[in-house]
């Protein structure tokens, strides 16, 4: 939903004019009174009670003592809070209050409401199918007699029209097609963006009484000024640009549409029924659409509620604006209720007017891959993600930064699952598609009694042919639709948390398209999973990077390469990190596996790196002295093939390659090799040494026996 702020450039807002109060108020003292502030305690989340008990105050701020409730043992405790901090969640404390008669969805209760209603149900029913059946008529005709591309632009306003006068939940259909270019022609898209900000608005009359009954003050006691229309308006609700009276501070209001309950309650009645009907009669559709509708209706009923999202809006806060290239505007409690959000106002432009971002010298491509790196650390890092980030939603600031609005939305993945998706990406790169059925369990795809063996050849026949691409050709939309069509044919549950990561990342793919056809989200992706895989200590993490670089036995020195390539290229990636986890792991009490494959591999690096320096300094040595040093032959040192030569060359060169993308980092020292050195003395680590140093020895001297008997050497010696 475009709310916030979406709407308009920093010259385009400049112009909107302020406008003085000649409205009248009400009296505060018609309003019911508040309730004290111990009341209101008991109605704080969890989250809220657990802040102010780990609040400490700072030195340099004045400090207020608040009562705590009681523990079981019936001692009582003062916390010192800043004042500040404080004040903040007395008036957090007061928006809850304010909030708790907010709207929620409830299926029994809708089904009560609207099902002795068959005429309004009939009514509604009827205005929908007419609406869209007309138009889909006019497309069929239109594409049968040749006149559909001639007529695209005529359609495309209509269609607009359309989702408008349906209302708010195809508005919200609206938005999404809006972001999908290649799914939508470009007079479609054109048209469709509109509706993220661009819908027609209701009577300023109504939308200020509304402030005024919800905050319990005048207009002018709140603001010195405040726009005489709204700024935007959204599905939900419209937006007004005004300066707070008290602090002076620029503020984005935005104030709920009246109404809006009833129109939304109908339509999710209507289409909860159609999701029965679906379940019972579509075969094809394995999934509990019910399910998945009233996972959807409930968040967009979360968004009614503009006290939920503006604690969502800091919960975001805390977690990703820590980025200096992420802002997440603040709120203002004071000025917040269930139907009016207050928070900073933010000049900004939409990420899909591409000209407009480039006047203002940013480069678009990189705001896109800004809010793809902050949406994976969303999905894989927290878990706690932003579910509806269209262009509306997502503004590029003057300084450079991509701002994020618009918090009604939100969804979190469980914790097993973030793990899951990072793994099943590895397993997908090594083509091990058992490994990805297994994976699905995890994901909370499949239950644990279903066979997944079934599953595993289509798996196979779809990713086989997807794979033949590079990473950076592979579309992500290509890669949904196909893992879809696998999806179908099995007895799938597609958790409704997944779908709406599904969503959010088709529509960032969407937003990149707009800049760069060519743009692919994978290929964008790729970094942050690299360095994830490289420096996350998680155990789950730790397994899925040791079976990716070590398959049969061999360490495969390419996949390091490839994956420190990609990790650098992420901000956040640190040389040190790398380094610390895999000795950690190499040294556990479970890992002797893996140190039998690391001493393998130790030897035959040594190796390399011993003959391969032999012969190179043996090119500089005059062939008499060849003949002597080298049994008589004065054309190859050590009587190796020429194939293997190279590979242990190539095999030399690429670890000098690694250790010296491992310098090239921005946080490398040499320091940092002092906890390796550390590690390196305990018990366990000088036995592996040991066997190294022995391994090496043995493989050298059995060599250069060979050498001196005159027999011929393999790869195998």
């Amino acid at each position: 939903m475009a709310t916030m702020v979406a709407m308009v450039s920093s010259s385009t807002i400049t112009q909107q004019p302020f406008s003085s109060f000649t409205r009248g108020s009400i009296p505060i003292s018609n309003l019911t009174p508040s309730l004290s502030f111990k009341s209101r305690l008991t109605l704080l989340n969890p989250q809220l009670r657990a802040a102010l008990v780990e609040a400490r105050p700072s030195s340099s701020q004045t400090s207020v003592s608040l009562p705590i409730p009681p523990p079981k043992d019936g001692s009582f405790k003062v916390l010192a809070l800043p004042m500040d901090r404080a004040d903040d969640i007395q008036a957090e404390a007061k928006a809850l209050t304010r909030a708790v008669n907010a709207s929620v969805y409830s299926p029994q209760l809708i089904s009560s409401r609207y099902g002795s209603k068959p005429f309004k149900i009939f009514g509604r029913a009827f205005q929908i199918v007419f609406g869209l059946g007309s138009f889909g008529l006019k497309l069929w005709w239109e594409q049968r007699n040749g006149v559909g591309d001639k007529n695209r632009r005529i359609r495309a306003i209509e269609l607009r029209n359309i989702f408008t006068k349906l209302g708010p939940t195809f508005v919200k259909l609206g938005q999404g097609l809006s972001t999908r270019p290649d799914i939508c022609p470009p007079e479609y898209l054109e048209e469709l963006s509109e509706l993220q900000d661009g819908l027609p608005t209701f009577p300023d009359d109504e939308a200020f009484e509304c402030i005024e009954r919800e905050l319990g003050l005048s207009l002018d006691s709140i603001y010195s000024s405040i726009s005489s229309s709204p700024i935007a308006a959204a599905s939900l609700g419209q937006v007004y640009k005004a300066r707070l009276k008290n602090s002076g501070k620029l503020v984005a209001v935005k104030v709920q549409r009246p109404g809006i309950e009833e129109a939304i309650g109908l339509d999710f009645y209507l289409i909860r029924g159609l999701g029965f009907l679906i379940n019972k009669y579509v075969d094809v559709i394995t999934s509990d659409v019910v399910a998945l509708i009233d996972e959807f209706a409930s968040r967009v009923f979360q968004e009614l509620n503009y006290v939920q999202e503006g604690q969502n809006a800091r919960r975001f806060k805390k977690l990703y604006a820590d980025k200096e290239d992420i802002f997440v505007p603040d709120v203002f409690w004071d000025y917040t209720s269930a139907k009016v959000l207050t928070i900073d106002w933010v000049d900004g432009v939409k990420l899909n007017e591409q000209e407009a971002i480039e006047r203002q010298g940013l480069n678009v491509l990189d705001l896109v891959n800004t809010g793809i790196q902050c949406s994976l650390r969303q999905l894989l890092e927290y878990g706690y993600f932003h579910a509806d980030p269209h262009p509306g939603n997502l503004l590029a600031t003057p300084e450079g930064k991509l701002a994020f609005l618009d918090f009604g939305m939100m969804s979190e993945t469980p914790e097993e699952a973030r793990y899951a998706i990072i793994g099943h990406v590895v397993h997908l790169v090594n083509r091990d598609y058992e490994a990805m059925a297994q994976d699905y369990y995890a994901l909370d795809f499949l239950s644990r009694d279903v066979d997944v063996s079934p599953i595993v050849p289509a798996l196979r026949n779809f990713f086989d042919d997807a794979l033949n691409y590079t990473v950076s050709e592979l579309n992500f939309k290509t890669i949904v639709d196909g893992l879809g069509n696998v999806l179908y044919q099995y007895p799938f549950n597609v958790p409704a948390y997944y779908a709406l990561i599904l969503r959010s990342l088709t529509v960032l793919e969407g937003l990149a398209l707009y800049a760069d056809p060519n743009f692919k989200v994978l290929a964008a992706s790729y970094p942050y999973f690299a360095k994830r895989l490289l420096t996350d200590p998680n155990p789950y993490l730790r397994d899925a990077l040791i079976e990716l670089l070590f398959k049969d036995g061999k360490f495969r020195w390419n996949r390091l390469e490839n994956l420190l390539v990609q990790g650098r290229k992420d901000r956040d990636f640190s040389a040190k990190e790398a380094l610390q986890p895999v000795l950690q792991v190499l040294l556990s009490p479970d890992g002797e596996v893996l140190r039998n494959l690391v001493i393998k591999e130790a030897v035959r690096v040594s190796e390399a790196f011993t003959l391969g320096t032999i012969s190179d300094t043996y090119q500089y040595i005059p062939d008499f002295l060849r003949t002597l040093v080298f049994n008589g032959n004065a054309k190859e040192p050590l009587m190796m093939s020429e194939t293997e030569r190279q590979s242990m060359i190539e095999l030399r060169d690429q670890v000098i390659r690694i250790w010296r993308l491992l310098q090239s980092s921005n946080d490398f020292d040499p320091s940092l090799l002092q906890p390796i050195l550390q590690v390196l003395q305990q018990p366990e680590a000088r036995r592996l040494g040991g066997r190294v140093v022995g391994g090496i020895t043995q493989r050298l001297a059995a060599r250069f026996l060979l050498q001196l008997l005159g027999a011929p050497t393999t790869a195998s010696t």
